[in-house]
């Protein structure tokens, strides 16, 4: 295990109700893919069939390592509605290394 910031990521995704929000931020904790999510309300506006939308959406803000990103993925892409759920990930380029080392330890 290392508190190196490198290992430490971002994944971004997206859900249609506060619900389904929840319900795939409790599972990716009870998990111990997440050490954390914060749920963002927000309006997205997108192009979606070749048509523009905006649509209410709650942004996970998912704090994880690299070594989970798959894991993280597969339970977005069987927890979500959404026929392409997004799933991005972004780096943690620097943080409290106390901060980091509780994402490495809360994470398998």
């Amino acid at each position: 295990m290392t508190d190196n910031a490198s290992d430490k990521k971002i994944v971004f995704t997206t859900s249609g109700t506060k619900e389904e929000a929840e319900d795939i931020a409790w599972a990716l904790v009870e998990r111990k893919l997440a050490a954390c999510v914060n749920i963002v309300a927000l309006t997205s506006i997108f192009r979606w069939k070749n048509e523009i939308e905006s649509s209410p959406e709650f942004l996970l803000i998912i704090k994880t390592t690299a070594a989970a990103f798959e894991r993280v993925r597969d339970a977005i892409k069987e927890l979500n509605s959404y026929e392409m759920p997004e799933c991005i990930q972004l780096p943690i380029e620097a943080g409290s290394e106390v901060y980091l080392k509780w994402i490495a330890e809360s994470v398998e």
